[in-house]
């Protein structure tokens, strides 16, 4: 591949990320928007303006965009490039890489957003050279991917590694977004469950930073409870906790169905670090079989939340044999 380089785009259920980047991983540019959409045509635009932003920053520096690689949270049709269902967006049976491509006139490049972050991860960051990893990418819902055997896994249909949605209570709260079912992992651990619960301790305390909070009229949301947390608002840090034990549940049993060598967090609420990683390292110590408990390690995405952007603009490297 010639000097130039690739957008990466990283398409959450809120928030959009696009960066240009070289083939030795650096972002030259960055451009940011809100994912809200009435339709899929309205996800579309907010891609195609975001794409044109670092394009046009990049070429009017002399330099050259390729290709663009695009993560949606979606059960992705990667042969033909179909948004087939999301959660989150209004994506159904889209053709988002042609209706892309025709846009902006260049190659397009797409995959689940957590397979995207799991490449990344998996190429040069926290799970670098494992044979067997699990990345669970905590946002607005909770993303997977997997890596068994030394390869990248997507299923049959392109559809696996939708980690978030293993039941991890049964009765538990309904899902988020268009998924039918309670109890799911990402109705416990997402930033909307931590925005939930913080919310809860805020009424039951008062007097504490998110209960002040709350009497103010801020929004608890999941960056302000991770503030606080680190400023070590005792209520922030149980908020946070909770959240951690229930992802230590998730955790374990992925340790449990695939021995791995680790399990990455990536995703917004990895914000929280320690905080968050603890209560769930140690329910997996509780809950999780030997030998798998022992060898598993449970770390932060090397990335954090440009694990998603850096993994979409790998793919489109990857298409463009740029690490050939």
């Amino acid at each position: 591949m010639s000097t130039g380089c690739v957008i990466g785009v990283d398409l959450g259920g809120t928030k959009l990320l696009a960066g240009a980047v070289d083939p030795e991983l650096n972002v030259h540019h960055r451009a940011t928007r809100a994912a809200h959409a009435a339709d899929h045509h309205a996800v579309i635009d907010t891609v195609v303006s975001a794409v044109s932003e670092v394009r046009d920053a990049i070429e009017g520096g002399s330099g050259c965009v390729k290709a663009v690689g695009i993560g949606i949270p979606c059960l992705i049709d990667q042969r033909r490039g179909i948004a087939v269902m999301s959660t989150h967006l209004p994506l159904a049976d889209v053709p988002f890489r042609d209706l892309v491509a025709e846009r902006i006139g260049l190659p397009v490049f797409v995959d689940n957003d957590a397979n995207a972050a799991m490449l990344a991860e998996w190429r040069f960051g926290a799970a670098r050279e494992a044979r067997d990893a699990a990345l669970l990418t905590i946002g607005t819902g909770v993303g997977g991917g997997l890596v068994v055997g030394g390869a990248l896994q997507r299923g049959s249909q392109g559809a696996g590694a939708e980690l978030g949605h293993m039941v991890v209570q049964a009765d538990g709260p309904r899902c988020n977004g268009n998924c039918p079912n309670r109890g799911c992992l990402e109705a416990l651990v997402s930033g909307t469950a931590l925005a939930r619960e913080a919310q809860r301790l805020a009424l039951q305390r008062p007097r504490s930073g998110l209960g002040r909070a709350l009497a103010a009229g801020r929004e608890i949301s999941g960056p302000l409870v991770t503030e606080l947390a680190h400023d070590s608002d005792p209520a922030a840090v149980d908020a946070v906790a909770a959240i951690g034990r229930w992802l230590g549940v998730g955790v374990a049993n992925l340790v449990n169905m695939l021995n791995p060598d680790v399990v990455v967090i990536g995703g917004g609420v990895i914000a929280a670090g320690e905080l968050l990683l603890e209560p769930a390292r140690e329910v997996v110590m509780q809950r999780a079989l030997s030998p798998s408990k022992q060898h598993a390690r449970i770390v932060p995405a090397r990335f954090g939340a440009e694990s998603g952007m850096l993994g979409a603009a790998t793919l489109a490297l990857d298409e463009l044999g740029a690490f050939a």
